[in-house]
């Protein structure tokens, strides 16, 4: 019948993936697991409040098991989109979370049952420094154009290269909060125009000729 990871049968292994963690967790561990996730969700969503605007809030400010964080309006204020804010998480350790969806130009966090407060007060730590950063731009302090979230994500070679082609400083760039220098992540690739290859497709195929001569 063919490979089953193909339409239409998609990924033999979804169904067995969720059956085991189900039978696993059991009636008590899956309302636990719940319970940590929306808390923890919660959490990020009070110490971030305080930073950015959280979309979809129920009564009394709290969330579901996400929290939206809305940074539209810095595009106004410091031409920041979330597409910087995403790019600089690199440099603090962070892939993005999802982003512009389901509201586009936002950040939803879901930190699930599996985080530590620990590793959720390190995130909250970097949103919160890059809070602070986008108001160095917003205050004049830094360019709009030539910024660390503008410059994001540095690399190695970037980073430590004879020339420096940043207002701002090497350290800033690379060492934004005093934990990265015990345990940094460098990026391996600076920022791309991620988009130019959705807008001007390149045919990588070999030419015609090609397959011409190897018929001959």
């Amino acid at each position: 019948m063919g490979p089953v990871s193909a339409a239409p049968w998609g990924s033999a292994l979804i169904l067995p993936i969720s059956w085991a963690y189900i039978a696993m967790m059991g009636p008590a561990g899956l309302k636990r697991a719940t319970e940590v996730a929306i808390l923890n969700a919660n959490y990020i969503a009070k110490r971030l409040g305080e930073h950015f605007p959280i979309v979809y809030s129920g009564p009394g400010g709290l969330v579901a098991h996400e929290c939206i964080v809305d940074p539209r309006a810095f595009k106004g204020s410091a031409e920041v989109t979330v597409d910087d804010i995403a790019k600089r998480l690199m440099d603090y350790g962070f892939h993005a979370p999802t982003m512009s969806w389901p509201v586009a130009g936002t950040l939803m966090i879901e930190p699930t049952e599996s985080e530590s407060k620990a590793e959720l007060d390190r995130f909250c730590d970097a949103m919160i420094a890059i809070r602070a950063e986008i108001a160095r731009i917003e205050s004049g302090d830094w360019q709009q154009d030539d910024n660390p979230l503008h410059g994001a994500p540095h690399t190695l070679d970037e980073v430590t290269a004879s020339a420096w082609s940043h207002a701002y400083d090497r350290e800033t760039a690379a060492f934004p909060v005093a934990g990265l220098r015990e345990a940094k992540y460098w990026p391996p690739v600076a920022r791309i125009d991620q988009a130019y290859g959705d807008r001007h497709l390149v045919c990588a195929c070999p030419p015609l000729t090609a397959y011409q001569d190897a018929a001959e």
